[in-house]
């Protein structure tokens, strides 16, 4: 037994049980009756037939189903760029030499750390078509005559919406680069201005390479919380108007809870899977080319 607890993979294994046995009851188990329960006709009380790929040929063919896709991705597209632009420059100006920045660092996180409902009920007011302080704001600077409708019209609801989510995401995405950049080291940046690099320069071949790992990490993150929101949408549009706001995720809870399908919904949840698969497996390779770091070459 001694020589067991000596051996470093035997050892590590141990450790990693009790997390193993966590994932596997509330993430393995969970995914895969959600993926058995897709290829059924399980309703809500029912457990349902095998029928194959029905469910997935027939979200195939539904127009609603089809429109989630394309809200979600371009959800996902659009406030992962925004996240990552505001981010990087939130994070290059935090970095640099401000009074209390400690205090700002801290401030910065809120909106993250603000429970997703209680965000979603604030923007709820802003955008509130009668009381909406946005509105009055902009109405009393006469840039507007009447009040804007954020959430009743498809592309102005969608647009809000990532406006929210991008007001949660920056500070995760923002703290993260702000780690990746206090570890570059500063001896880097004064060869550079010994050779005469501009500001743009150190940014663009200093700094850009070597926060290469952690963008590609946090950008994972990013999609991946972005790709699978739900809470925002449900508690700020129930997915309206007209469905231009129904992510994945939300249409497929409608489906299988309300609407009582539960194969339906589970198709739509691990319909989700491929994609997400693909966000991972980008940052994977992404991650891989790190070579250069410890003097080799990209391949």
């Amino acid at each position: 037994m001694k020589n067991w607890l000596d051996n470093r993979n035997v050892l590590g294994g141990l450790f990693m049980l009790p997390a193993g046995a966590l994932l596997l009851v509330f993430l393995t188990y969970p995914l895969g009756l959600g993926t058995w329960l897709g290829f059924t006709d399980a309703k809500i009380g029912r457990t349902g037939e095998w029928i194959g790929a029905e469910n997935f040929v027939f979200l195939f063919g539904d127009s609603i189903a089809r429109l989630s896709l394309f809200n979600t991705l371009f959800y996902t597209f659009v406030a992962s760029v925004l996240k990552f632009m505001l981010g990087l420059w939130l994070a290059l100006l935090l970095n640099k030499s401000l009074p209390f920045k400690a205090y700002i660092r801290a401030v910065v996180l809120l909106p993250f750390i603000v429970p997703t409902a209680l965000s979603a009920i604030a923007f709820w007011w802003l955008y509130d078509s009668q009381f909406s302080v946005l509105s009055w704001s902009l109405s009393k600077l006469g840039i507007i005559d009447t009040y804007i409708d954020f959430l009743g019209d498809p592309w102005m609801a969608r647009l809000s919406t990532i406006a929210a989510n991008v007001w949660r995401g920056v500070p995760f995405v923002a703290i993260t680069l702000l780690a990746g950049l206090q570890t570059i080291p500063p001896s880097l940046y004064e060869a550079a201005s010994l050779d005469g690099a501009t500001e743009w320069q150190r940014f663009w071949y200093i700094t850009l390479p070597m926060l290469t790992p952690i963008i590609a990490v946090v950008m994972t993150f990013s999609v991946l919380f972005t790709f699978t929101d739900f809470q925002l949408i449900y508690v700020l549009t129930r997915g309206g108007p007209l469905n231009s706001t129904h992510l994945m995720a939300t249409l497929s809870f409608q489906r299988a809870i309300p609407g009582g399908a539960l194969g339906e919904g589970a198709a739509l949840a691990t319909a989700m899977v491929p994609f997400l698969l693909a966000a991972i497996l980008f940052s994977y390779f992404g991650l891989q080319r790190r070579k250069w770091q410890q003097g080799g070459t990209d391949k």
